[in-house]
């Protein structure tokens, strides 16, 4: 059976704050969330989950481009319309 759902996550305008809160917040747990993961695999395993180790990377980086918008948005006064969607599938592998 392959079922997929599409959930909305963030739709809307934002100031500077308000974005930076959000955002900020989403990457900053996912960065905890590969960490934790990630620390778990080494005391359990003795060695790096791979999964997270390519993740994290990538997110920091997610991280800083996030900021230089965000600074961008602050100092042009602007504001951030933000959409984002989740989109779930099942899979059996």
């Amino acid at each position: 059976m392959n079922k997929s759902e599409k959930l909305t996550f963030i739709d809307g305008k934002f100031d500077h704050e308000e974005a930076k809160g959000i955002l900020m917040n989403v990457f900053s747990t996912k960065i905890n969330f590969h960490e934790l993961k990630n620390f778990s695999a080494q005391v359990r395993m003795g060695k790096d989950d791979e999964t997270s180790m390519k993740r994290l990377p990538d997110l920091k980086q997610s991280m800083n481009k996030l900021e230089l918008l965000l600074n961008e948005a602050q100092l042009t006064n602007k504001k951030l319309t933000i959409v984002s969607e989740v989109n779930i599938t099942f899979s059996d592998d």
